[in-house]
């Protein structure tokens, strides 16, 4: 298992995709966060923090995790090594978690060079360091949890298909629904504790509720659940090949 996980995570990091996918991530967050004169610019905003991250990566999340799992499966899927893969001394489970792992340890790569605009609001603060560090690190573990759940996601649209493109396009997809999907459609359903149950089922909730810094066991089981509810797929997908 730690053998696959590596030869994924070295398989990214040779090929100049892999790159070219963390780059873009980082250059559209540093845009929108010192550049564009927009309301989230940070030195528009008057105040030091990091809330234009964290509300900025979640949709850009939504492209970059996609772009890094929609080759886990549909690859082996289409060069025919997926039965080879079967033969190898690892289970089905084995073979999930090794990708997904891989997955998620790419996509915490490409958040860790983020930590540089957290220095810099930091030096920017009056007086220098004038940041809730803890409500930060608090939205760190956040998006963290985000990433873990798109990349499962994206992970169960590339089993289910040789085609990359495909891949990507139906990961992104489920991911938006997840994400912003059930808040969408909380105003067609009765108001009260039902409504609050429904926009409950969606991502954005739960990552808004870590976002302000707060980790409650509740947001975590939930992103847990829907971690594992999708690796359970990917790994029912695999099992359905001996059928």
């Amino acid at each position: 298992m730690i053998a696959l996980l590596r030869k994924e995570v070295n398989e990214f990091l040779s090929s100049l995709i892999g790159y070219l996918v963390i780059s873009v991530f980082l250059c559209a967050i540093g845009l929108f966060m010192w550049v564009f004169p927009i309301d989230i610019n940070v030195l528009n905003g008057g105040y030091a923090n990091l809330d234009a991250l964290f509300t900025l990566a979640p949709w850009v999340f939504l492209f970059l995790c996609p772009a890094i799992t929609m080759r886990l499966f549909a690859e082996e899927n289409r060069a025919g090594t997926m039965e080879l893969l079967m033969t190898r001394p690892l289970t089905e489970w084995n073979i999930v978690l090794a990708k997904f792992l891989a997955g998620w340890i790419l996509s915490i790569l490409a958040l860790l060079p983020t930590l540089i605009y957290f220095w810099s609001v930091h030096q920017l603060g009056s007086p220098k360091g004038n940041l809730d560090v803890g409500g930060v690190l608090g939205s760190y573990v956040g998006l963290i949890m985000l990433a873990g759940a798109y990349i499962a996601i994206g992970l169960f649209s590339s089993s289910l298909t040789s085609n990359q493109i495909v891949s990507f396009i139906s990961s992104v997809f489920l991911c938006f629904v997840l994400f912003i999907g059930f808040d969408s459609l909380s105003g067609f359903v009765p108001t009260g504790s039902f409504e609050l149950i429904f926009i409950s089922l969606g991502i954005n909730e739960h990552y808004m509720s870590m976002s302000r810094g707060v980790i409650d066991t509740r947001d975590l089981l939930y992103f847990g659940s829907l971690i594992f509810l999708f690796l359970f797929f990917s790994k029912t997908k695999l099992s359905s090949r001996k059928w």
